[in-house]
């Protein structure tokens, strides 16, 4: 990134902030057989308004190893046998790995700090508005929680349960979508703004009564813990104690309305509904797999098999299992050999310490993709995006101290030299000797 950019990036803090909002709109889209959302309307604008300020970052082996996975998934449609899926997928994957591209470029363009502020502003919103319309559609249903499937405002009733759907389709992609929010005003929780943010974070989350969800953002906050120091961090953990207390009591007694016990109610399903029929698609998505193991039955082929046998056309809900079934070893071990790079390449930055919300929402995202089919995700290639950004701007500072470093070095034996010589050509010295 030129100098120029970075002087100019004050310009960028309302772009950033409408990118991260408009990419938290997922659930509204134009439908053409994959779906074309506001994000990426607005990427290819800013492209064709702003070329100038495009420029093609240099990429890093996880970035490679990522678009070795998509060219490999991509490539098991061609064995597939309803290919007009894959296709679809592959239309799909070719629009959002052209959208990424024009990402990096753009959030390239700002620095750290408007970057995260721009997460920060993004995250309150997208919370806050989920909350209005979870409530409008808590109000619209008259407070009666009778039906399966049925969607009203930001509200799905599920066999008679409440969930928070917000801005979204889905009540687990709900939380998925907030982890990166929720993991950066975990970690920048000493402002005012940033705890507003964590607070409307956690009690949206709950409301979406996703039980995996939930767990693994309560993980999160014990990682967080663990890696912040516990003992220091008893002030916070008393703060949303207190804070949820208060609001599970007015919902309870001022509106009517038992989260605690919905929540009870929804552990205890567990042990009936088989997590919500996930165990039995992850038991077929391993018979698919036992009979195509080595390429997969194709590119998003697993719903119209699961069409053809089953009669319905519901997917795994689980991404590794998905991958596996799909397309194979060959898919899986592509996509495990990406996931462990970026691994590698969190920890060999130390972003863990330096940037632990980026940490921390990479756990919170690869533990929900366990029941969770996320393929292709547009908060995964924007958590991806800002990843690389950092990474690239850390790469640069270390080449600018290094050739710093080296020009001083440089100068220094250069002005040693002209010392030398100077003394050894001295007019004084000559004339001392000459009279001696």
């Amino acid at each position: 990134m030129s100098d120029k950019m970075t002087l100019n990036s004050h310009k960028y803090n309302f772009t950033i902030f409408f990118l991260f909002l408009l990419v938290t709109l997922a659930n509204y889209y134009i439908y053409v057989g994959f779906a074309i959302k506001p994000y990426m309307i607005f990427l290819i604008l800013f492209l064709i308004i702003n070329i100038g300020l495009f420029y093609f970052q240099r990429l890093h082996l996880f970035e490679v190893a990522m678009l070795l996975f998509y060219l490999v998934y991509s490539f098991s449609g061609a064995f597939a046998l309803y290919p007009a899926s894959s296709i679809r997928i592959i239309c799909g994957i070719i629009l959002y790995i052209f959208c990424y591209f024009i990402m990096k470029s753009v959030i390239g363009n700002a620095k750290d700090s408007v970057i995260e502020r721009a997460l920060s502003d993004a995250g309150i919103f997208f919370n806050v508005a989920s909350l209005t319309l979870y409530l409008v559609g808590l109000k619209s249903l008259g407070f009666v929680f009778e039906g399966d499937r049925v969607y009203q405002f930001g509200v799905m009733l599920d066999r008679d349960y409440p969930r928070l759907i917000g801005l979204l389709q889905d009540p687990n992609f709900f939380v998925f979508y907030n982890t990166l929010f929720f993991s950066y005003y975990l970690c920048n929780v000493k402002s005012l703004k940033n705890k507003l943010g964590l607070i409307l974070c956690i009690f949206a989350n709950i409301l979406t009564f996703s039980r995996g969800g939930i767990l693994v953002m309560a993980l999160i906050f014990l990682l967080f813990i663990i890696i912040k120091n516990p003992i220091k961090q008893i002030k916070l953990v008393l703060g949303v104690v207190f804070s949820l207390f208060v609001t599970v009591y007015v919902a309870i007694v001022y509106m009517k309305f038992d989260i605690f016990g919905i929540l009870l109610l929804r552990i205890e399903d567990l042990s009936q509904d088989g997590g919500s029929g996930r165990f039995e698609l992850w038991g077929r998505a391993l018979d698919f797999f036992s009979s195509h193991m080595i390429i997969g039955i194709g590119a998003f082929n697993y719903s119209e098999y699961n069409l053809f046998q089953y009669g319905d056309s519901l997917e795994v809900h689980n991404t590794f299992l998905d991958i596996l079934s799909e397309s194979g070893l060959v898919g899986m071990t592509c996509f495990c050999l990406f996931l462990f790079l970026l691994l590698f390449q969190l920890f060999q930055s130390k972003i863990h310490k330096n940037k632990p919300y980026l940490f921390l929402a990479f756990i919170g995202m690869i533990l929900q993709m366990g029941f969770l089919s996320v393929i292709i995700n547009d908060m995964f290639f924007m958590y991806i995006a800002i990843v690389t950004t950092y990474l690239h701007k850390e790469s640069h500072e270390l080449i600018n101290k290094k050739t710093s470093l080296f020009s001083t070095l440089t100068t220094d034996k250069q002005i040693l030299k002209m010392n030398v010589k100077y003394k050894g050509s001295d007019p004084t010295h000559e004339y001392s000797s000459h009279n001696g």
